[in-house]
């Protein structure tokens, strides 16, 4: 005879602090945002009710908000190539065995625990057109190829992507190295034995077998493009020209410099949105089992 069993619902009280910190931090934050973009407010006098206004400005009127946009959509395609290229490429390497690999797994992951702001006044000083690194290896080299990276619209973005890549190649490196590690020896062996090269070994088993690992490097890897503010705001602060505007640092400025809070507001909620549009579909897909 199978017994009911019984629900100890005084289990539940041990989550119940989690849970108010969650509503009150994330839930409740979220829900407010939305409600702010519903009004124009500078933030200290009456709110003024303008229902879907500020949205239809910023998309039809605004064409900052839409080189914002097009910035993350570039930064996030960047991203998807060279940092989880480069990071897998590192890990490769890392998760082979040589003397010293634990130091350069260390030196690799180095610029990643640097606050962001750090890693900008590094780098404004390495592109300084004058006295900066850049220039002066080039010049070394007897190359002309210098200019005023920061300043110039055409350049300033992928300037600031390549500093951001030199601190953010670190963690997925080191998620790509923890995937690697659990590949069985077994598969890769009993591969070997078929006659599989290399290349072949890690595009048709290696790579399968890290499914989830890509899954997760990936979807945190848009969503730091999508939130990507410290590096940007250290380096250019939007400019020149707002070239280099990101959503995260146009909502910044609308909402702080300018007191529109409602239209900063609005900006948060779009980038809530598409992270929402982009990342459920690719988890959802992925994710699935075949």
């Amino acid at each position: 005879m199978i017994r009911n069993r019984k629900t100890d619902y005084g289990s539940y009280a041990f989550l119940l602090p989690a849970f108010i910190v969650y509503f009150s931090v994330i839930v409740i934050p979220v829900f407010y945002s939305f409600y702010v973009s519903l009004f124009k407010w500078n933030g200290i006098a009456e709110m003024e009710y303008v229902g879907l206004k500020n949205y239809r400005n910023l998309i039809l009127s605004d064409p900052v908000f839409l080189t914002s946009v097009k910035n993350n959509m570039i930064w996030i395609f960047l991203t998807l190539i060279f940092t989880v290229s480069i990071s897998l490429g590192l890990a490769v390497m890392l998760n082979n065995n040589f003397r010293g690999r634990t130091f350069f797994r260390g030196l690799f992951y180095f610029p990643c625990v640097l606050a962001p702001i750090a890693v900008s006044i590094i780098w404004r000083w390495m592109y300084n057109p004058v006295i900066g690194f850049v220039n002066e290896f080039a010049r070394a080299l007897g190359s002309e190829w210098t200019q005023t990276w920061l300043s110039n619209p055409k350049t300033a973005l992928y300037a600031i992507f390549v500093a951001s890549l030199w601190q953010g190649i670190g963690q997925p490196m080191i998620l790509f190295l923890a995937g690697l590690q659990t590949v069985p020896e077994e598969v890769l062996e009993a591969a070997i034995i078929d006659g599989a090269g290399k290349v072949r070994r890690f595009f048709l088993v290696t790579v399968p077998l890290m499914r989830e690992t890509f899954i997760v490097v990936i979807a945190t890897l848009i969503i730091a493009s999508m939130k990507v503010f410290d590096i940007v705001y250290g380096l250019t602060g939007g400019g020149p020209n707002n070239s280099t505007q990101m959503l995260s640092t146009y909502m910044y400025i609308q909402t702080f410099m300018y007191n529109n809070v409602g239209t900063g507001a609005t900006i948060s909620c779009i980038m809530v949105i598409i992270m929402l549009i982009v990342i459920i579909p690719y988890i959802s897909f992925t994710a699935k089992e075949d």
